[in-house]
């Protein structure tokens, strides 16, 4: 008969090794996320350098806020153009501050800001491209989650950990 003592050590060396496999696991998924968000910076630095020298002449902040749209009118000009700071479709997506309107973002945003203030619970992004009579295929969906991820990131939405989404705190809806 085994002692007490023996079946506790046994166990307690299956718990050690156990813990030792979960740490390398850890250790090889933090590595993958350093790599992946190093790529990921790359990206944010790329479109930070592109939009400076897209704002032409201009230094640090100037620059950067030339290169970010906010309309006030996004009417189009008689002859089909559209107004000097209006918001295009493909225009960056600002940051949300306290006091800027969804007219801020471009029409394809804007109707993601209104399928959420419709709704009363949060939206994965299949629902929204519904919401939007889009077709739910992965293309069109992929392009919604795009989007409101980039608006999440920017403030406007808020992603819940199941990849649902709301609208950020103290933002009204609507607008498109």
């Amino acid at each position: 008969m085994p002692s007490v003592v023996g079946l506790l050590e046994e166990r307690e060396r299956g718990a050690r090794q156990r813990v030792g496999v979960l740490r390398e696991e850890a250790d090889r998924i933090l590595a993958e996320l350093r790599d992946a968000e190093l790529f990921w910076e790359r990206f944010v630095t790329a479109r930070e350098v592109l939009a400076e020298v897209l704002a032409g002449p201009g230094s640090g902040a100037d620059a950067r806020e030339a290169a970010v749209p906010v309309a006030e009118n996004t009417a189009p000009t008689p002859k089909g153009g559209a107004m000097p700071g209006s918001v295009m479709p493909g225009s960056v997506v600002p940051v949300w501050r306290e006091g800027l309107e969804v007219s801020a973002l471009s029409p394809d945003y804007q109707q993601i800001v209104g399928a959420l203030a419709a709704s009363e619970a949060a939206l994965t992004c299949g629902e929204i491209a519904s919401t939007l009579g889009l077709e739910r295929v992965p293309a069109k969906i992929e392009g919604v989650r795009s989007k409101a991820s980039r608006m999440a990131d920017r403030g406007w939405l808020v992603k819940d950990p199941s990849g649902r989404f709301t609208l950020a705190a103290g933002l009204r809806g609507g607008g498109s």
